[in-house]
């Protein structure tokens, strides 16, 4: 292999929603539907990324993510889908594509990180957690294959280590006294 190329996604080449749709479902257990990808997709083309084989030019990985409002006090990065072709694993691929959608979501201000994945799924754990990810919930029966997933956050800022309750000052009015 002579060398792997990072691109953003290009929301109008159907040929790379075509490719990205193709690696997340020959890699990942939980099947998605088509309107799944277009809420990813047309909402956040810019925190999509794909990793090519220059050698072929053919695309090899992808990470699919978002950004949103999380209980109306932060901003709340979400890496939904990761996939990298078996034979390219080991390489560094996936931890790249990671980095990339982190950076980006650095740079939109995103106070924390969010995503799950299966408990069985050891290289993924061991991934995340080297990337500072942290564990915070096991979700019993979370696929429909009845597997159990960990819920896991990479903190950002101050903000996404208090309780949201605690950052919601509308929900204490400045005249009343508690």
């Amino acid at each position: 292999m002579s060398g792997v190329r990072y691109t953003k996604f290009n929301i109008s080449n159907d040929v790379e929603f075509s490719t990205i749709k193709k690696l997340i479902d020959e890699d990942l257990s939980e099947p998605y539907s088509i309107y799944v990808y277009r809420f990813f997709l047309n909402q956040w083309p810019d925190l999509t990324y794909l990793a090519w084989d220059e050698g072929v030019d053919k695309p090899i990985g992808c990470i699919v993510c978002k950004s949103d409002l999380h209980n109306g006090v932060r901003l709340r990065g979400y890496i939904g889908m990761l996939a990298v072709e078996k034979q390219y694993r080991g390489q560094g691929i996936a931890k790249k594509l990671i980095t990339l959608a982190i950076d980006a979501m650095v740079e939109g201000k995103c106070d924390e990180i969010m995503l799950e994945t299966e408990c069985s799924n050891a290289a993924a754990l061991h991934l995340y957690e080297n990337m500072a990810f942290i564990r915070m919930k096991r979700l019993f029966r979370y696929y429909l294959n009845q597997g159990d997933a960990f819920k896991l956050i990479l903190p950002l800022t101050e903000k996404s280590c208090v309780r949201s309750t605690f950052l919601s000052m509308d929900a204490f009015p400045t005249n009343t006294i508690v």
